[in-house]
């Protein structure tokens, strides 16, 4: 018993980080949390917390590592004048993520008064940035201190899960066909690709994007204008050849297909091939982008990719 009591003081700490860890919430999509005070849920508009009920608002931004220095220099009671906030205090904290600064202002916002904290804490590959808005009328229901443990239990995590991030889409994708997730925009796009996470190469690899827009050609004899518009947008290539246009059905929905020869911006030759199904008020647009010499392979990838998609 004796030597049980003499590890309590070495273990409290521990258990108490693991506790803390556990509290921690990544919003859908995410890869930085916070342990969130008290009577927010997370928002389903932004990523973040929200309590609507309190007009009580926590926004989480993750921008590039290097935006750290250039938010330290330019975190002056100045800057934040310009946007309509007052300062009050700034402070430099260590967190268990790296460096940190606290900023505390405050702001009147469509006549509501209110305390505005941001915090930014750097990280090796990305830079936090949260901001807590408390209206002065919930003051009580969320008090300095729980305010400010919630901002200062940010937590980076190493990624977000595939699932987590094809959730946010309005569509299912019940095929992936090798690819990875390189990008996503919530509730609207996802781009699938074999390129390498932070390759610097140009070479080009293989690559699919799905999106989602609203509209689209009602009639038929007008959808091969529109596709053909709309495949004149694709960025980042050259010297394009069209090499066939036509209606096709994709998933039992009207559709249309372009396929095209042309270059990448290194000179590489790529085959493109454009799907667009319509439906609903709103059509879904499929680019796929591949080196002409894996044509085939890529191609029935693609395939695989756009007949597993479901509407949600």
């Amino acid at each position: 018993m004796a030597r049980v009591r003499w590890l309590v003081p070495f273990l409290m700490p521990l258990l108490l980080a693991s506790a803390q860890a556990a509290d921690v919430v990544f919003p859908p999509g995410s890869r930085v949390g916070i342990a969130p005070p008290p009577g927010v849920v997370v928002s389903k508009s932004f990523f973040g917390f929200e309590d609507r009920e309190h007009n009580v608002a926590i926004v989480i931004v993750a921008a590039p590592a290097e935006a750290y220095a250039e938010i330290e220099k330019a975190s002056t009671p100045e800057a934040l004048k310009k946007q309509g906030v007052t300062f009050e205090n700034r402070e430099a904290l260590t967190l268990p993520t790296g460096n940190a600064l606290l900023v505390i202002g405050r702001q009147e916002a469509e006549g509501i008064k209110l305390r505005k904290w941001i915090l930014v804490a750097s990280t090796s590959e990305l830079t936090a940035i949260i901001t807590a808005q408390i209206p002065d009328a919930a003051k009580e229901a969320y008090p300095d201190d729980a305010v400010r443990a919630a901002l200062t239990s940010v937590a980076v995590r190493a990624e977000v899960p595939v699932e987590e991030q094809l959730s946010l889409l309005p569509f299912r994708v019940g095929e992936l066909a090798g690819f990875r997730v390189g990008g996503l925009l919530a509730g609207r796009a996802v781009m699938l690709t074999d390129a390498k996470p932070n390759a610097t190469e140009s070479k080009v690899e293989a690559h699919l994007i799905v999106a989602v827009a609203p509209g689209g050609p009602a009639q038929a004899g007008e959808r091969e204008t529109f596709a053909r518009e709309l495949f004149g947008t694709i960025p980042n290539v050259k010297d394009v050849r069209i090499t066939t246009s036509e209606a096709l059905r994709i998933g039992g929905q009207q559709g249309h297909q372009i396929l095209a020869n042309g270059k990448d911006p290194t000179g590489t030759d790529i085959t493109i091939v454009q799907w667009l199904r319509f439906g609903g008020g709103a059509y879904m647009h499929h680019i796929g982008v591949a080196p002409t010499d894996g044509w085939t392979k890529a191609y029935a990838r693609f395939r695989s990719v756009r007949d597993s998609i479901e509407p949600r």
